[in-house]
């Protein structure tokens, strides 16, 4: 048995991951991994609910504002870089923590992905315009045509994940869905996997509340001052995307924080969704945080149940 562990902390956004993370961090003894897409990128602040200062102070923590929203960045990669930090931790500490809510980057710890071609310029440009002329319908037949199985899971609404879909189909003569069967990976580590979830009413007033804190904080100016940028796919997420409308002049700020709220609800419903296909993790509410210590400590192996006992 491997002696290693990683604590996998997931859940939607709003729920206490950070704060719940932090504590479990100190109580092991050891560092933190984010797995969230967009904390990862230095330019946005408060749109992403990064720690503060004094949290990233207290405990060391990996893989957030790492990038710059001009780099391309995608899963495999984060799988990549996400592995590398965990093998120096587990130099140091024989437990780890990786939380965050981005479904994608916690599959390719758990499960690892096939790695995804490059983007193709030529090909991506090609599709946004039959996009623009023929809409998306369009995408629609052909994305059926090229990747059934993928057509029947996707939100066929979502014309920039079947854009996605499409340009990996046409770069590889694969289907997409191909590079995402999760196949059983051996890691050298051992995976314990926690969920955290509230009622939904209790869940949709921290996300009001935490938008409202936000955009007193300062996030209409930080959208502003990322608005030359808005074209970038690091920036085309909740939040901003809905302030750049704003900015445009097609929505009033009262109309886009009420967006901001309702697309983040939305957000929150399809994490949970995701996170649900684990059959093998445990939900808690956030506040159980003496609950999840001793689960966590009761699945350790032997060789470090000594850690807190």
């Amino acid at each position: 048995m491997n002696s290693n562990t990683l604590i996998i902390l997931a859940g939607p956004t709003a729920v206490g991951k950070t704060s719940l993370s932090i504590d479990l961090a100190r109580f092991f003894n050891t560092e933190i991994v984010s797995a969230d897409s967009r904390q990862i990128y230095k330019e946005m602040i408060t749109g992403t609910a990064v720690p503060v200062e004094d949290q990233l102070k207290k405990i060391p923590h990996h893989l957030v504002h790492s990038r710059s929203i001009h780099d391309y960045y995608n899963s495999n990669m984060y799988e990549q870089d996400a592995l590398a930090v965990l093998k120096k931790i587990f130099r140091k500490h024989p437990v780890a923590i990786l939380t965050g809510g981005t479904g994608l980057y916690i599959d390719a710890i758990c499960y690892s992905i096939d790695e995804l071609p490059s983007a193709d310029h030529e090909i991506r440009a090609r599709l946004a315009q039959k996009f623009k002329d023929e809409g998306i319908e369009s995408l629609r037949f052909d994305l059926k045509k090229l990747d059934p199985d993928y057509y029947n899971k996707v939100d066929l609404n979502n014309h920039k994940r079947i854009l996605k879909a499409l340009e990996i189909c046409l770069i590889t003569g694969k289907p997409y869905s191909s590079f995402l069967i999760k196949k059983k990976t051996e890691r050298p580590f051992n995976m314990i996997k926690i969920g955290l979830d509230l009622p939904r009413e209790e869940l949709y007033e921290r996300i009001n509340t935490r938008v409202d804190r936000m955009i007193k904080e300062g996030l209409l100016e930080e959208a502003r001052s990322l608005y030359p940028h808005k074209h970038l796919n690091a920036l085309k997420t909740v939040g901003y995307r809905e302030l750049f409308r704003h900015l445009d002049g097609e929505l009033s700020l009262t109309e886009a924080i009420d967006l901001i709220k309702r697309n983040t609800r939305h957000y929150a419903r399809r994490q949970l969704t995701w996170f649900r296909r684990y059959k093998d993790m445990t939900w808690f509410h956030p506040g159980q945080a003496e609950e999840i210590k001793t689960f966590i400590t009761d699945q350790l192996p032997l060789v470090l149940t000594n850690i807190k006992r």
